[in-house]
């Protein structure tokens, strides 16, 4: 399995099939994936794969990088649609990510205003206060819930440190509604057992989380590149749109990718 790196901490921009024409946002080292989870579908590869003795890009280095790229953007005539923190895993865990998002705000609005800002967040760090205050400021807050069964979590996002569901649905619930649920729907077996978060098992219960949370969006979508897990499949398009139209019949918006 080929794994994906990212430059750090500018790369792009790029098609995403949920943002647009994205200038990505890396807060990670380059040389390999660094996170709060190690998620058996992430293209990224496992935390152990492809690491180097890298360092975190300063906020200097971010901001400093991120001007330059804009200038040569406005020159070329290419207008980025978002600006996404993204990358080599978790952006949030990054100390200084508070005062970043400031940083990309204030270049955000001198070179392309119309621009949104977006952070695909697997929602490990945002019970801290920093964390959660940047979050509330970005345009796309788009947070990661796979699903409400531990068991699946322990499987398939695999946190590697601790990780309480309630805890997190709790958090989740303290943004208001200004916030976007991202989950991934995916089957297949690992560790011996087959696994599926299509079913009625886990789709009623994560509906319930959604009503308790209500987020401004719900994002779906499912695999789209190789993993590092053998033995995973994506889910049809058939079966994606009913989930989807699910969650329509439940009010809420809906984003559905493939």
């Amino acid at each position: 399995m080929a794994c994906i790196n990212f430059p750090s901490p500018v790369f792009g921009p790029i098609h995403s099939r949920r943002l647009g024409t994205s200038l990505g946002l890396n807060l990670l080292p380059e040389g390999g994936k660094l996170c709060s989870f190690d998620c058996i579908y992430c293209e990224c590869g496992f935390n152990k794969d492809n690491r180097e003795n890298t360092k975190l890009p300063s906020r200097e280095k971010v901001k400093s990088v991120l001007e330059k790229k804009l200038i040569q953007l406005t020159e070329e005539g290419v207008t980025p649609d978002v600006f996404t923190f993204a990358g080599n895993g978790e952006p949030t865990s990054h100390p200084d990510f508070e005062e970043i998002v400031g940083d990309v705000i204030e270049l955000r609005d001198k070179y392309f205003p119309k621009a949104k800002i977006s952070v695909l967040s697997n929602s490990t760090f945002i019970a801290k206060p920093h964390v959660f205050r940047a979050l509330k400021r970005v345009d796309n807050n788009i947070l990661k819930l796979d699903t409400v069964n531990e068991e699946f979590i322990k499987m398939v996002d695999r946190p590697n440190s601790s990780y309480d569901l309630k805890k997190t649905i709790e958090n989740l619930k303290r943004f208001n509604g200004e916030l976007i649920i991202q989950t991934i729907f995916l089957k297949g077996r690992t560790q011996g057992k087959e696994i599926d978060n299509t079913t009625e098992e886990f789709i009623v219960p994560w509906i319930s989380a959604l009503k308790e949370i209500q987020p401004k969006e719900v994002m779906i979508y499912t695999l789209a590149r190789e993993t590092p897990a053998p033995d995973l499949e994506k889910i049809p398009k058939e079966k994606m749109d009913e989930i989807g139209q699910r969650l329509k019949n439940e009010g809420f918006r809906v984003s559905v990718s493939y």
